[in-house]
């Protein structure tokens, strides 16, 4: 995940809101250190997703953008054809990572005062209009709930005809639903081993009721903490801790520090009042300093203990890890360097050992 200025729960804000040059060079720290796709986060404050993705595509070559996008903030006709003309400029490295929204003040910032089952609602709507409108080859018209429109044209289509990957986040049973429907890929915030797996098996039940057969890829996402040692590694991570107590950097929604609103946040709470430490090296005090308003739970060790504890959780059945870190440039660099290649020289030597066909 990259932002556009140098800051973090951990970390106050250094330069202007839109820093240009740290945006390209941590964009391309992220291509160097072997990363597939990066995040462009989305909060009523923050720099338009898009216009940074366009910005971002200019300076790197083969990196994936994944935009978070909200849905009710335009219409999705517009959503549609933005994000694929970004698609063909960029020769089809777009994805939009579906965010309905868990925080009513937050919501009302953008002008949206649906309470939360309608905004699940109105998203089921959208992202089937998306859908739609990435893949018809002639006018259609909708009139549904809270979208209405006549002869509408595609006159803009993805680069690849399967359309633009579509992530969805959350974790409330109407996410699991909306989700579950709609999804290539679903993403959750990392709890413990047990709870994500209960979680991928809600996501597919509900893709299943949906009728779809190929079901979604599971993202999970963390915030490693790594150094040579454990006691170095552990060091650290108290060091960070301290740190955003101390509060001189910023969560990711300024409003965390707040009893949360959202399923997901809640749950990392709930996982955090259990016990400090869960599984291998899941670590869960960061998530209860900064109010868990994002992907705040972290895997403390060396780069070979917390390469493991990511093939834990592919193990279970998560296809896409999403991870970053409280000193975000530094670390990416960290995580190209030392653990990436550990995840990814496993994951090839099962692959080598695995039957043809058998491997995912």
């Amino acid at each position: 995940m990259i932002g556009t200025q140098d800051a973090s729960e951990t970390r106050p804000a250094h330069g202007p809101v839109i820093d240009p040059a740290y945006t390209a060079r941590f964009a391309r720290a992220h291509e160097d250190a072997g990363f597939d796709r990066i995040l462009i986060g989305y909060s009523s404050t923050r720099p338009d997703g898009a216009q940074v993705a366009a910005y971002v595509a200019a300076r790197t070559e083969r990196l994936g953008l994944l935009i978070a996008h909200r849905p009710g903030v335009i219409a999705p006709t517009l959503a549609a054809r933005s994000f694929a003309t970004l698609d063909r400029f960029t020769e089809g490295r777009v994805a939009v990572h579906t965010i309905t929204g868990g925080n009513d003040t937050e919501q009302r910032r953008d002008g949206d005062y649906l309470d939360k089952d309608e905004r699940y609602d109105r998203t089921d709507e959208y992202l089937g209009i998306l859908r739609r409108s990435w893949s018809a080859d002639t006018s259609f018209s909708h009139q549904g709930r809270h979208y209405r429109f006549e002869d509408y044209t595609p006159g803009v289509l993805p680069h690849h005809e399967s359309g633009i990957p579509l992530y969805f986040g959350g974790s409330s049973e109407a996410a699991y639903r909306v989700g579950g429907k709609h999804a290539d890929t679903f993403a959750l915030w990392g709890e413990p081993l047990a709870e994500t797996a209960q979680q991928i098996a809600a996501v597919r039940a509900a893709a299943e009721a949906a009728g779809r057969t190929d079901l979604p890829g599971i993202s999970v996402s963390f915030r490693p903490v790594l150094a040579p040692t454990e006691e170095l590694a552990w060091e650290r991570a108290h060091r960070i801790l301290d740190t955003i107590k101390a509060g001189p950097g910023r969560p990711f929604f300024p409003d965390s520090a707040a009893a949360p609103q959202n399923t997901g946040s809640q749950r990392l709470l709930a996982a955090a009042a259990k016990a400090d430490l869960h599984d291998r090296c899941l670590w869960t005090p960061t998530a209860t300093a900064s109010g868990a308003g994002g992907n705040t739970t972290a895997l403390v060790g060396t780069p070979e203990t917390v390469a493991q504890a990511l093939l834990d959780y592919i193990d279970i059945g998560a296809t896409t890890i999403l991870i970053r870190g409280y000193d975000p440039l530094d670390d990416a660099i960290d995580y190209g360097r030392h653990l990436l290649p550990l995840v990814r020289q496993e994951l090839a030597h099962r692959a080598a050992l695995s039957p043809a066909g058998s491997t995912r």
